[in-house]
């Protein structure tokens, strides 16, 4: 039982690891505050399963990137370009969306397989594309991942009163002028851009932990237009930073210490809104 402890926390080594991960820091809590922040928009127009439709074809294109010797991020954009693009073309009512995402899944995911089957080179490389490998971020994957970051940062705020109306009353904002097929569009690009800086850190099965838990996480504790990003952001900056801080002490993977750390916070803010809700009835409904 010690043995199997220390596998997973073991800090030891922990001040000479943690002097050589700092670009992974930097990348963990850039991409959790700003997954956080659109995972918001994805939780409010329903959209959790989009992104993991996004995340299969982010890494088909990485996986075929791989295999010819390409840019991976590059590959992986357009992947997620690609797969954003026919979604928000394809997919402007809800069920036409789930229809074509259950779609593309499968495709991308197979595709995905096949080129890391073909691929003759390290193991490593193609377990991490579907895990993650964020305590190997380099230079150049931090700038792409920063450059995107604040590419969707200023669009998001560009677009922020429109997208909020859309997004919490679609029937109502399109009555009143606001180009809602446009703005489904943008969104669906800046998702797919967010989508597959992330699958390079987090992988591509594990986007969800920080593009839909941190959102639906502050989503259980508040309703308000200002609290709720706050809290995402917060989340999901936990999640991210507090996965790579714990395992740098252990042998796993970086990706059970985020997804674990994102669902906790999910567990806790459920109870908490389950509390407050029940405080509320009390006031309400007197005795």
């Amino acid at each position: 039982m010690s043995d199997f402890w220390g596998s997973i926390f073991n800090f030891s080594d922990y001040g000479q690891l943690l002097a050589l991960v700092g670009n992974s820091i930097v990348a963990g809590a850039v991409l959790g505050i700003v997954g956080g922040l659109i995972g918001v928009f994805v939780m409010q127009r329903d959209m959790a399963f989009a992104v993991h439709g996004i995340s299969e074809l982010s890494f088909a294109g990485a996986a075929a990137a791989l295999l010819f010797g390409a840019n991976v991020v590059a590959g992986s954009l357009v992947g997620s370009l690609i797969a954003a693009a026919l979604i928000g073309v394809l997919g402007s009512r809800a069920r036409d969306r789930n229809s074509i995402i259950g779609v593309l899944m499968p495709f991308g995911l197979g595709l995905g397989i096949l080129f890391l089957a073909l691929y003759p080179g390290r193991s490593g490389n193609r377990f991490g594309l579907l895990t993650g490998q964020i305590l190997s971020v380099d230079i150049p994957q931090l700038g792409w991942l920063i450059g995107i970051s604040i590419v969707v940062l200023v669009v998001l705020l560009v677009i922020w009163r429109p997208l909020v109306f859309d997004s919490i009353d679609p029937d109502v904002a399109m009555a009143r002028g606001v180009p809602a097929r446009t703005l489904s569009l943008v969104f669906m690009v800046l998702l797919g851009l967010i989508v597959a800086v992330s699958v390079q850190i987090i992988g591509a099965l594990l986007v969800l932990a920080l593009l839909v838990t941190p959102a639906a996480a502050a989503l259980r504790v508040s309703s308000s237009p200002v609290v709720v990003p706050v809290l995402a952001m917060a989340f999901g900056f936990a999640s991210a930073v507090g996965g790579i801080l714990l395992a740098l002490g252990g042998s796993l993977p970086i990706s059970p210490y985020v997804t674990t750390i994102s669902f906790v916070i999910y567990l806790v803010c459920r109870v908490v809104g389950r509390a407050r809700g029940r405080r509320l009835r009390r006031r309400v409904v007197p005795a």
